[in-house]
């Protein structure tokens, strides 16, 4: 698809100013932490991320989008063998990798490999629109094997690639963002989509709480498989953010990019 990449980009970039206005405005809860040093730290290693993907690239030139290209000329994936009207066919194809993303997290929960590289995530000490975008590059790595492997298997078009994934920035940011939102507002919302407070608990220091509301999205897949938590036991503004280190050094940039590969 001609502009793309400057389509997403431009989405990725008016949405995270606009919640990040938002949440300077109307904050949800009070930072431990100031901004600079854990911005410059989710940035360069969000940056690190597009690297690696760029590198990825070079052995595996066909991308989600690319994959996407290359499996419709083939006539590769369910979607390519079956006649569907367009507009189901990308519904159902958003639908599909919605919930293929919210059981890749759940996993990256469950099994302890993976959890390792998922900690950086969490090791946040505030939850805010950056750490939308703090990854270790392992796992976005992974991730879009993963996804590269799912477009194979489905066959959707480009355009359902592309829409779910400024769907998937769009609402990853949004979720992520330390917005007050009116509490009613906040019910209505997440009776479909994952709201701040939803998936704040999913950031709380206890195990229990972090290993629920793993929706990014969608939040039907949390109330569907009973891994919905309403809220936070501690409240939004008494609950702790984070791991175990509740410290500075999850602000560090080294520290979290080899917190992977530590004992610990």
């Amino acid at each position: 698809m001609e502009n793309e990449a400057l389509i997403r980009l431009s989405v990725f970039g008016g949405l995270f100013v606009l919640f990040a206005l938002i949440e300077t405005l109307a904050p949800r809860r009070t930072r431990s932490q100031t901004r600079k040093r854990r911005w410059l730290t989710n940035w360069v290693i969000s940056l690190l991320d597009t690297a690696t993907l760029r590198l990825l690239a070079f052995a595996m030139p066909a991308l989600a989008v690319g994959a996407a290209v290359d499996a419709s000329q083939q006539g590769w994936g369910l979607f390519n063998q079956i006649a569907l009207p367009g507009a189901l066919e990308l519904a159902l194809a958003v639908l599909i990798f919605d919930f293929a993303i919210w059981l890749q997290h759940l996993v990256t929960h469950k099994i302890p490999l993976l959890w390792r590289l998922h900690r950086v995530h969490h090791a946040d000490r505030d939850i805010d629109v950056t750490t939308a975008i703090r990854f270790h590059p392992v796992e976005i790595a992974l991730s879009m094997l993963l996804k590269i492997g799912l477009v194979y298997l489905l066959g959707p078009s480009a355009l359902a690639i592309i829409l779910f994934e400024i769907i998937l920035n769009g609402t990853a940011m949004f979720n992520h963002a330390n917005i007050r939102l009116p509490l009613g507002l906040d019910r209505a919302l997440r009776l479909v989509l994952v709201t701040p407070d939803m998936h704040r608990v999913h950031h709380s220091v206890h195990r229990h709480e972090h290993d629920s509301n793993y929706g990014f999205a969608l939040s039907i897949w949390d109330r569907l498989f009973g891994t919905y938590t309403a809220q936070p036991a501690d409240g939004h503004e008494g609950m702790t953010i984070g791991l175990e280190w509740q410290d500075e050094r999850p602000a560090r940039l080294g520290w979290s990019l080899a917190l992977p590969f530590r004992r610990k």
